[in-house]
């Protein structure tokens, strides 16, 4: 027999089946028996007419699979999880080759050509901090 405790725990999945098996039921019908397997197997002893033995097997049955999806459901996220893992590990690595890339060839650059890479920075630096100016005095 399910104790309470396998009852309470996966009560939507037990609940569901019980209606999937013995359409008539409503959701009010089985809330009465929540949390009591003597009560749902009264219940639905009392307005189906099948056998207490087969009804409680039936009960068993599904607490027993819906273990199993429970750890199938949870072995199916954990692959997820450590996929994502090695995605981001692998994008991560990318994007930290392409900046290593980006600073050698900025560091070529400035070797090949220092005059216009000095005239490219204080340009820059003139542009910044004319806008920082200007925000801050709009402020």
């Amino acid at each position: 027999m399910i104790t309470r405790q396998e009852l309470e725990g996966q009560w939507n999945q037990v609940k569901g089946q019980v209606q999937e098996r013995w359409g008539e039921f409503s959701d009010n019908e089985l809330r009465e028996a929540r949390g009591s397997a003597d009560q749902l197997v009264g219940v639905i002893q009392q307005k189906t007419g099948e056998s207490r033995r087969a009804i409680e097997d039936f009960l068993e049955q599904v607490v027993e699979n819906g273990g199993t999806i429970a750890q199938q459901a949870a072995d199916t996220a954990r692959a997820y999880s450590e996929h994502a893992s090695e995605t981001a590990q692998e994008q991560y690595e990318q994007v930290s080759q392409k900046v290593r890339e980006g600073y050698e060839h900025a560091g070529q650059m400035v070797q090949r050509k220092p005059i216009e890479s000095v005239a490219v920075a204080f340009g820059a630096g003139i542009v910044a901090g004319v806008v920082v100016g200007l925000v801050l005095k709009s402020r």
